[in-house]
């Protein structure tokens, strides 16, 4: 079964709560290089990502990006009971 986009965000932000680099995040979601870049545009344009401050090439969520995890694991926990 396909994953949604926002199961796929989920991920996405899930893997970045600790700091990610985009090869990592491919391999640990199961995607591959140009999907993740196109959601890694979309998470940064949106500011639920951003550049991890002095490192290279790894992704860090920003406070906006906990927000909506955080809402989007609640929904997920709701559908899950219905």
């Amino acid at each position: 079964m396909r994953r949604s986009r926002f199961e796929i965000i989920g991920e996405i932000l899930s893997l970045a709560t600790n700091g990610a680099r985009k090869t990592s995040i491919v391999y640990r979601a199961n995607l591959n290089f140009n999907v993740v870049n196109r959601y890694l545009n979309l998470l940064i344009q949106e500011g639920l990502i951003s550049p991890a401050a002095g490192s290279t090439g790894k992704f860090k969520i920003t406070k906006k990006g906990l927000e909506f995890l955080e809402a989007y694991k609640n929904l997920k926990t709701v559908a899950k009971n219905l």
